[in-house]
């Protein structure tokens, strides 16, 4: 199932904030939850279930104490869907579907720093998700979420009701094109520079395919215009709306751990990682699951 199909069922699937199987604890009061008392590589149906609930409530979830192989990874995030292989970050040696997300100790420039969802330059934007710690650095690293229900929750109505029309086009030429942001970040860390070309069009507020609350889903890195708008009408609206959901009590700082595990909803949340640890190595690696075609958000008559 796909689109308006899938949100429904996973909509009526999930009754949000009802987990017997799973112990979950909010990481915030707006974003991310931990789930404790797991381990990713025996998880049941039953569990599978109410992790896919949990991700459509919270945006993200974290797990700690996690002990998974390349191979219980893969697994893992076969549960969720088909895996999109990145045709960007270079691969393990090992599996093609694992993007290494790595910093040398003599690079300045990280992967995924500033605030931005992945893949929305695609037409069938990816789910998400799960990120493994391999190495950390003894300090640093870490990850913020911010919640992008949260966001368009606190703005006005009037803002609401103007962003609601509205379509915004996304692009990769400008970050991983061969004269793009990452162009001298090094050879072995992105691939295929000539296969950023794609451009995406995508309502600026979603209809969330488990949860079906109202999404922002503009981001700093992708999003390009909106659609109909010449890009002098459109920054001045797309710099505020990226300021406003990076708010201080929209977010959630993730501290990686040796063992620890993050999945998360690109339809949900915004994140970013830090870049302060200059001078040691941080390798991360990254399975992304495919996702569906994304609805405009309609509010109830």
């Amino acid at each position: 199932l796909v689109g308006s199909e899938m949100c429904i069922r996973d909509r009526a699937s999930c009754d949000m904030g009802e987990y017997r199987h799973l112990h979950i604890r909010p990481a915030s009061t707006a974003v991310g939850a931990f789930v404790d008392t797991i381990d990713l590589r025996t998880i049941d149906d039953a569990e599978a279930d109410e992790l896919r609930c949990a991700l459509g409530e919270f945006g993200v979830v974290f797990f700690r104490d996690q002990h998974l192989s390349p191979d219980d990874h893969l697994g893992f995030a076969n549960r969720w869907g088909d895996i999109n292989v990145n045709r960007f970050f270079a691969s393990t040696a090992t599996h093609p579907e694992i993007a290494e997300v790595r910093k040398e100790p003599d690079q300045e420039l990280n992967i995924g720093g500033g605030w931005h969802t992945d893949h929305s330059y695609d037409q069938v934007p990816a789910l998400g998700s799960v990120l493994v710690a391999r190495e950390l650095p003894d300090l640093g690293g870490d990850t913020l979420f911010s919640s992008m229900y949260a966001a368009y929750d606190a703005l006005s109505d009037g803002l609401k009701e103007t962003l609601l029309d509205l379509r915004a086009v996304h692009s990769s030429r400008h970050v991983f094109g061969a004269a793009g942001a990452y162009r001298a970040a090094g050879a072995d860390m992105f691939e295929n520079q000539d296969q950023a070309t794609q451009d995406a069009v995508h309502p600026v507020v979603i209809a969330h395919p488990i949860s079906g609350r109202a999404s922002l889903y503009v981001n700093r890195a992708f999003t390009i215009g909106f659609e109909g708008w010449t890009p002098q009408e459109s920054q001045p609206l797309l710099d505020y709306l990226y300021q406003h959901a990076a708010r201080p009590e929209f977010t959630f700082r993730f501290s990686w751990e040796p063992g620890s595990v993050a999945m998360w909803d690109n339809r949900a949340v915004h994140h970013n990682a830090l870049n302060d640890y200059h001078g040691h190595r941080r390798l991360m690696h990254r399975i992304t699951i495919e996702g569906g075609p994304l609805d405009a958000y309609l509010p109830a008559a």
